[in-house]
């Protein structure tokens, strides 16, 4: 069944790292499942959303 509606208390975000992983790679869903088992929201303000976020891609 699961719980659907888990919500972790608020963190701040220099309490965990963002991470640089594309949306639905298997490197982000490795970072976004060591987030629930440590309790952390699954989402840091600094996350990369898109290809296109250019500010953590190395030139």
């Amino acid at each position: 069944m699961g719980i659907w509606d888990y919500e972790p208390e608020d963190q701040s975000e220099i309490e965990y790292e963002s991470t640089e992983a594309l949306p639905g790679t298997d490197e982000k869903l490795a970072a976004l499942s060591a987030r629930i088992e440590r309790g952390l929201p699954l989402w840091h303000p600094e996350d990369r959303r898109t290809y296109n976020d250019s500010e953590k891609i190395p030139e």
